[in-house]
């Protein structure tokens, strides 16, 4: 199999050219009604309208970095640097759709490896500029902002030539990987191998290995591989002050584990140019299927008994609420089911697979739930990745659609869904703007799970505004309930203020000794993860 080649993103939007389409008439119509609007387009503006700023960098600061790299690796064109933005997040898109492009880097830097990336940090250390790290810039949490906190510049430091599958121990299930990898090319090289990660986020069509690593995400199967941070048995990391490898064993009682300081830390304490990760065999069988439940309690109640019972666990587990549940027939065009929709998916050897199968439908049925088959599973599994995409055309009807996530214990779940859906429905219609919010589960572990809620509402004359108020009365919510902030989309900026909530006030300080010690001269991804002194949440927080 030919391992694909990585394909820039729209700078107006997500993914490519090719995956967008206009929405049907009958699904605008349906949205209109729904959300009570009235008809408009709010279209992207033109490439040729865009005014990027011009590069800020000094002479001295460009030839240092061209040294590191060489000049064919020194992009300062604007659009390189306008495709080096920011992230994508419906914020993200929003400003540049309606032409702001304050925030661009000076230039993209791309290196060819570990030692170009300590000199592209050593260049950029003694010059003070800033270096964001840049993997697949799917972050929907402001991850990729640039910026220069005072500093003389700012580079994007892309990591895409960092491309390699550089070592496969099939005897001990590990894969050496170069961090730039992006996630479809890391799984075509391993099939050669009959291997796979089974890492599969939605953003998986454009995400590298380090943003997994430096955001400890979660894919759709993260109940049979786990999350991206368990399959990371080592790290390679560049640092303004030299390199640290970390990870020998497959366990170790040899002092706390460092390679949790750099999983999770978005570029801020170092760069991840090489990971050891766990691979498994690729799967004999895989299977997707539906069941109907008759209300969310039941269904939570389903998917803690499944996340609590031996060999009863699916490798992908998910749950819509009524809501989500209705939405998703209506986009689908089919006729609008009563109760919640769950998928339940397995991978593996064919003998496993059913075992694992026929435990499942005895918990899921004693809970009251209906099979609905293989087809409901398989049409979710083919449109999985057209969310994004379907995101992309709702704004450019006016329509505002945004995302966020949480987890909480199983005891706390059900409330949890409750309160906070009520907060975004109020603040919503507190704006002007009410709308639908829908929710699923889909992550679960024997203690607890995620919430992912979805918000859709009618655009506000100012949208940036609006969904900051929307997203800060979420954030105080989740604060009270003592669920966290971000269950895998990361920190970032969007969740930066909440971080004393989240680990304490010793916590940060903690975070902010080691970015001291690491970073001295504060380079790397200023302003993300680590909250500023002043304290309190911000108006974008």
């Amino acid at each position: 199999m030919t391992a694909p080649e990585p394909a820039d993103m729209l700078w107006w939007g997500w993914g490519t050219e090719a995956g967008h389409a206009p929405l049907s008439e009958e699904l605008r119509a349906l949205v209109e009604q729904v959300l009570g609007m009235t008809r408009r387009d709010t279209p992207a503006v033109g490439l040729d309208t865009m005014r990027v700023p011009p590069v800020a960098l000094g002479a001295a600061a460009l030839a240092a970095l061209t040294a590191a790299v060489g000049p064919a690796h020194v992009l300062t064109e604007p659009q390189a640097r306008l495709l080096h933005s920011g992230g994508k997040s419906t914020t993200d898109l929003l400003r540049r759709r309606a032409g702001e492009a304050a925030s661009v880097p000076d230039a993209v830097i791309l290196p060819g490896g570990h030692e170009e990336v300590l000199a592209v940090l050593e260049a950029c250390t003694a010059h003070a500029v800033a270096v964001i790290p840049f993997g697949g810039g799917t972050s929907v949490v402001g991850g990729v902002e640039p910026r220069r906190d005072g500093l003389s510049g700012c580079i994007a430091l892309d990591l895409r030539r960092l491309d390699r599958l550089l070592e496969v121990d099939g005897e001990s299930l590990i894969a050496i990987f170069e961090a730039g990898v992006r996630a479809p090319r890391a799984e075509a090289l391993l099939a050669a191998h009959g291997l796979t990660l089974g890492h599969q986020p939605q953003s998986f069509e454009h995400t590298s290995l380090g943003g997994f690593a430096a955001t400890r995400s979660a894919g759709q199967a993260s109940a049979g591989y786990g999350r991206f941070d368990e399959l990371v048995e080592g790290l390679v990391v560049a640092t303004p002050i030299g390199a640290i490898e970390l990870g020998r064993a497959p366990a170790s009682a040899a002092g706390p584990d460092l390679r949790q300081l750099f999983l999770g830390s978005e570029g801020t304490l170092g760069v991840i140019t090489r990971l050891r990760l766990r691979v498994r065999p690729l799967p004999a069988v895989r299977v997707f299927e539906g069941w109907s439940l008759p209300d969310f309690s039941a269904g939570v109640a389903a998917l803690r008994r499944l996340a609590q019972t031996d060999g009863a666990l699916p490798t992908v587990l998910r749950l819509s609420d009524p809501a989500e549940t209705a939405i998703t027939a209506a986009i689908a065009g089919e006729p609008t089911p009563a109760g919640c929709l769950a998928i339940t998916g397995y991978e593996g050897e064919a003998v496993a697979v059913t075992a694992r199968r026929l435990a499942a439908a005895a918990v899921l049925s004693g809970a009251g739930a209906t099979p609905l088959g293989p087809g409901a599973g398989d049409s979710w599994q083919r449109t999985r990745y057209q969310g994004p995409y379907l995101r992309d055309a709702l704004l450019g009807i006016g329509v505002l659609v945004e995302t966020l996530e949480t987890a909480t214990s199983w005891s706390g779940l059900e409330r949890l869904h409750a309160t906070l859906g009520a907060v975004l429905s109020e603040a919503l219609t507190a704006g002007g703007t009410p709308g639908l919010v829908l929710c699923h589960v889909s992550h679960v572990y024997a203690t607890g799970a995620s919430l992912y809620f979805t918000v859709v509402a009618t655009q506000a004359a100012d949208p940036l505004t609006q969904w900051a108020t929307v997203k800060r009365a979420a954030g105080a919510a989740v604060a009270a309930a003592g669920a966290t902030i971000t269950h895998h989309h990361g920190v970032g900026l969007d969740h930066r203020d909440w971080m004393a909530q989240e680990i304490g006030e010793l916590g940060v300080e903690i975070l902010r000794a080691v970015k001291a010690r690491l970073d001295p001269t504060g380079i790397l991804n200023p302003g993300k993860l680590i909250p500023p002194r002043s304290g309190l949440p911000s108006a974008d927080g």
